[in-house]
């Protein structure tokens, strides 16, 4: 009698089942739409995934977007930079069709200004910038040639080197140079002006033998190897 029983149950239980999935059928509809910014740009890329269908779309570039849906479903909007939004259909939507345009907020963290060091801490960094570095050899005498060329024309009678000098110079050279701008050369032989300066300093005895002091040529200095103190 029993297996009677059971035998009638599970002839009967599919017949329970295929009716209750005639009278409520599952309902789908497309929800679609444009999503933009906080100033109504469109939004490229955004993931647009039904959580009750497990199913997924990416908006395109003018931020229309487009998935399938049901009522009752959750659709949650995903997009790098932007806070996380979701919209919920209703469950009485009997419509083919829902748009829902969805407007995305910004959600960017501004950061100070960072430089990358090829150091792990600040006292590394100290320490290599600190530590003593050998001085190339060909910089060291090219240093040690100049000063003594500075030293040898110093000793010369009337002649001072300064930046004021070498700044009136150069300024002295522009001048002549835009002055004379295609023009032949100057020629003094003709120039009045420059016979008159010559007899001048004639009269004052420019042809005269004058005593002077000629300098001695330049020595390159050279370094003293210093001697330690522990050699006997």
């Amino acid at each position: 009698m029993n297996r009677f029983v059971y035998t009638v149950i599970l002839l009967i239980l599919p017949l329970f089942l295929l009716h209750s999935q005639t009278n409520s059928p599952e309902r789908f509809l497309q929800l679609s739409g444009i999503i933009t910014d906080d100033l109504y740009r469109p939004v490229q890329g955004v993931a647009v995934i039904s959580k009750k269908l497990h199913r997924g779309a990416i908006s395109e570039r003018s931020g229309i977007y487009s998935i399938t849906t049901t009522p009752g479903d959750t659709v949650y909007f995903r997009a790098l930079g932007f806070k996380r939004y979701h919209t919920i259909i209703p469950v009485s939507y009997e419509e083919k069709h829902c748009m829902v345009d969805i407007l995305l907020e910004t959600d960017t963290i501004a950061i100070e200004e960072v430089t990358i060091m090829p150091w792990k801490n600040y006292s590394e960094f100290i320490k290599e910038m600190t530590k003593e570095q050998p001085v190339d050899p060909i910089i060291e005498n090219m240093n040690e040639n100049l000063a003594s060329i500075y030293v040898a024309v110093t000793n010369q009678t009337g002649v001072r080197i300064s930046p004021e000098a070498g700044y009136r110079y150069a300024m002295e050279q522009n001048f002549s140079n835009m002055a004379t701008r295609n023009m032949y050369p100057v020629n003094n032989l003709l120039n009045p002006f420059a016979w008159t300066k010559f007899l001048s300093e004639v009269k004052k005895g420019l042809l005269k033998n004058h005593s002077f002091t000629k300098p001695q040529p330049a020595k390159p200095i050279k370094k003293k190897k210093k001697t330690s103190s522990n050699n006997k």
